[in-house]
């Protein structure tokens, strides 16, 4: 029993001592890394407190139609010389009174001032809102674009450490044969050259890799990690056929994306500000009432006795009702400036959102240009990088059987290194290309 209890401790402190040593990278998905932005982007923050804060204008603008409604009570001690309410005469004694009253007003017509005003406040709100998630959507391409780099550099290192140790094999293979005396020494020299020169590609790949992890790290907004890494994505992402065509795309655009609609609220907002300004010129129509009554400790009745507190509040409640208009007639040309002023800047928001929509097109038909210039570069490096790969293992052959020069062999190993570390880049290049495509059709990028 002792002993089995010895082994089942033994084997704990294995599995947890093996479990402890284990230090996994930080792996992260597209998606994971688009949400973290999301939530700690300081920008994207402040985008939506001021969207939060055009809600708060916007409700503002719809309680502005509501009746005002207020209420006043009021007590006062009265001492020396003062007016008594109960005889409206002077007196000069010491005194008590109350009063209290309730009031209500509403606007009844103001050549449509509150109305346009509160549809204004909420196209803006919405204009705030579309800006938000403008700010997603570019913190989100900029992660996408992180995210490639990151593979793409992750990918570049790996092959850096592959071409490097190919040639840290050829030269341990040359350092025995140079002993032997069964090569030329310039071979060992060549062959030590070009595994310094991979030894330095294998760094500037890793400084790379780094950068491409910081520059992640930072639009995440989280502490950079060393280990961070990022998971693949999937092969079906990699589809060589786009069948969308440009105008297709743009139209797609025109529905899906935040900055076309905020630019076309803005519009819109400004139209109703002009309509707002133009409401001083009309007349204003209100209507008010209310009630009140008052005490007086000095109030008596015919037979010189005091009325009692509730008595008087009955006694002296009063209402009242009434309508009122206000005739705008000379105001220094305030109001016309004011309208023309809105003019102005309807003019700026309509003159913004056509440009955009003209910018939107012609960086729509640029994208997919260069994915189309991309996709032929990423086929035509394939077929290099397959031809140089041929090319490379008959004069590895050659070169190993003592029939083929360093310098050909060299010449070899360049040229197909040049063709994978390019094919790797036009790769996810390509990648980029259609991700942007598909950001601008509202598409999931992950």
């Amino acid at each position: 029993m002792k002993h089995l209890l010895y082994f089942f401790l033994v084997a704990i402190f294995l599995f947890t001592n093996n479990a402890w040593s284990q230090t996994p990278a930080h792996s992260v998905s597209l998606k994971e890394a688009i949400e973290t932005a999301f939530a700690n982007n300081l920008t994207v923050q402040q985008s939506g407190f001021t969207a939060e804060a055009a809600g708060v204008n916007a409700q503002q603008a719809k309680g502005n139609l509501v009746p005002r409604l207020g209420g006043n009570i009021n007590h006062y001690l009265n001492q020396g010389r003062s007016i008594d309410p109960a005889s409206n005469g002077y007196i000069n004694q010491q005194n008590t009174t109350a009063n209290y009253s309730l009031n209500t007003d509403v606007t009844l017509f103001n050549g449509f001032l509150l109305m346009n005003s509160l549809r204004k406040s909420q196209l803006t709100y919405a204009a705030t809102k579309m800006e938000e998630q403008q700010a997603k959507d570019k913190l989100m391409l900029d992660v996408v674009l992180a995210y490639l780099q990151l593979l793409s550099n992750t990918d570049l290192l790996e092959q850096a450490r592959r071409q490097a140790e190919v040639s840290r094999q050829q030269v341990e293979r040359l350092v025995i044969m140079n002993r032997e005396g069964a090569i030329k020494p310039s071979d060992l020299s060549d062959l030590r050259g070009q595994y310094a020169n991979d030894q330095l590609s294998l760094v500037n790949a890793q400084n790379a890799l780094d950068q491409s992890r910081y520059t992640l790290a930072q639009l995440m907004n989280v502490p950079y990690d060393k280990t961070l890494t990022v998971m693949p994505v999937s092969a079906d992402q990699f589809d060589t056929q786009y069948g969308n065509s440009p105008d297709s795309i743009y139209q797609a655009a025109l529905e899906q994306l935040a900055v076309v609609k905020a630019a076309d609220l803005r519009n819109q907002a400004q139209e109703k500000a002009v309509r707002a300004a133009k409401g001083y010129f009309y007349p204003s129509l209100g209507f008010g009432a209310g009630l009140n009554t008052n005490y007086s400790s000095l109030a008596t009745d015919a037979n010189s006795r005091k009325i009692p507190y509730d008595n008087q509040l009955k006694n002296n409640y009063g209402t009242y009702i009434g309508a009122s208009i206000s005739i705008p007639i000379l105001n220094n040309f305030k109001y016309r400036s004011q309208v023309a002023l809105a003019k102005i800047d309807y003019k700026n928001t309509k003159a913004i959102a056509q440009t955009t929509r003209i910018q939107l097109h012609q960086n729509i038909e640029k994208d997919y240009f260069n994915m189309q210039a991309s996709l032929d570069k990423y086929k035509i490096l394939n077929d290099q990088s397959d031809a140089f790969a041929e090319s490379f293992h008959a004069a590895e052959a050659r070169f190993n059987a003592g029939v083929g020069s360093s310098v050909e062999y060299l010449a070899a190993k360049n040229n197909l290194d040049r063709a994978r570390t390019n094919q790797i880049v036009s790769r996810y290049e390509y990648l980029l290309r259609i991700k942007i495509l598909d950001y601008y059709q509202g598409k999931q990028l992950w």
